[in-house]
């Protein structure tokens, strides 16, 4: 990189890293809160719920749209609603204000995480795809590491609306920084292709991309077991208190984010695809662990592996999505799409989770997710096979 794409980089780097702690401060708080609204649980799941599907539904038209008019139109107005949805929360009375505002916030994720990324991918120097998407997404890790612990330091010393402030003021500064420090829609690289506008959904006829997708789908599937309901399974289990659980989800996304800047530096070294597979085998073992485990310290290294499976597959996994929407002149369109495959993964793991707790037992989650975990392992390898013919780029539409 030179210079001026270092900048950029250092920018979106720290504008996403400080968006992100603010949502972080804010989400571990809302079933607390909610439920002292009156919620019931399924109301809790409907505020989880908007921010996925509002997301979902805006991806594809964000992601195609910044490939064609540029990525800082979508990244500022984005940080600036996260700030105005954090007054809105302050203000919320009611369990359907909360859901609204969630909602609301999930288009304004969609408006900056899968355009950040492409940013990204758009500077990144070739052959250098997997370190430099692997350092950016630490951005992400480490601010999902510390927003819930700060959080929940906040709230026991001011109150639910200072960190609901928190919130806001990050995100303000995020919008600064963005501000001030990205270069105007004309100089960036991503101008060469603004004169097409893909299909999103057709890029799915493309085998890797289609790969890359249900990969991404199947691993924040087993993502959004863990994050929605280890802590009910450490509670009900083993009888263990709010900090342990807070330490296995820490470690966790700590021993996953740490992996991202050296398995990046691999994946441009290696085989992407076989790194990604062998990330998607870690995975299937931590879900057969967590099962299994008779205590703490067995969840501790159930949740490592989880971690190891994710830092060695995540960073191949956006190389190869980088290098793919390169050649087809739509990396937005190719973000926004593993976008919605994490949004819908989440979706389902919660409610596949949920149905089996109350069907079965909720142990019996873990090794459901593996054996889909597995399947979808067994549906990238296939997919990611040669098939005689070399993979055309999907048709574009003007």
């Amino acid at each position: 990189m030179n210079p001026k794409e270092r900048r950029i980089f250092i920018t979106l780097f720290m504008s996403i890293f400080s968006a992100v702690t603010g949502v972080g401060i804010v989400i571990p708080l809302l079933p607390v809160y909610a439920h002292e609204l009156g919620a019931s649980g399924l109301y809790i799941s409907m505020i989880f719920g908007a921010f996925s599907i509002s997301r979902t539904l805006v991806l594809p038209w964000f992601g195609k749209t910044s490939d064609r008019i540029g990525r800082k139109p979508f990244i500022l107005p984005g940080l600036l609603f996260y700030a105005l949805v954090s007054l809105g929360f302050m203000l919320s009375s009611s369990v359907g204000s909360l859901i609204g505002l969630r909602f609301l916030q999930g288009i304004a994720s969609g408006m900056i995480m899968p355009v950040a990324q492409a940013y990204v991918g758009d500077i990144t120097p070739k052959g250098k795809e997997g370190y430099y998407m692997g350092l950016f997404s630490m951005a992400m890790f480490l601010s999902l590491s510390m927003g819930p612990f700060m959080g929940g330091f906040i709230n026991r010393l001011y109150g639910l609306d200072a960190a609901f402030l928190g919130m806001g003021v990050l995100a303000v500064a995020a919008f600064v920084m963005a501000l001030a420090f990205l270069p105007p829609v004309a100089e960036e690289k991503s101008s060469t292709s603004r004169n097409e506008s893909i299909a999103v959904m057709g890029l799915l006829k493309d085998r890797l991309i289609l790969a890359l997708v249900s990969f991404r789908m199947v691993y924040t599937t087993c993502v959004g077991m863990i994050w929605c309901f280890l802590p009910l399974y450490v509670d009900v289990t083993f009888g263990l208190g709010s900090a342990e659980t807070g330490t296995l989800v820490m470690v966790m996304v700590l021993a996953g984010g740490l992996l991202h800047i050296p398995m990046g530096v691999v994946a441009d070294r290696m085989n992407r695809k076989l790194l990604v597979a062998v990330g998607g085998v870690f995975i299937v073992g931590s879900m057969v662990l967590c099962h299994q485990a008779t205590g703490f310290y067995s969840l501790l290294a159930a949740v490592i592996v989880f971690g190891i499976g994710g830092g060695t597959s995540l960073p191949a996994l956006s190389a190869l999505a980088v290098e793919r929407g390169r050649e087809i002149r739509g990396i937005g369109s190719v973000m926004s799409l593993l976008t919605m495959a994490h949004s819908l993964g989440m979706l389902l793991g919660s409610l596949i989770a949920g149905l089996t707790m109350d069907l079965f037992e909720l142990r019996y989650a873990f090794p459901m997710g593996g054996l889909i975990m597995a399947a979808g392992l067994i549906h990238f390898t296939w997919l990611s096979l040669p098939h005689g013919q070399k993979t055309r780029p999907p048709a574009k539409r003007g």
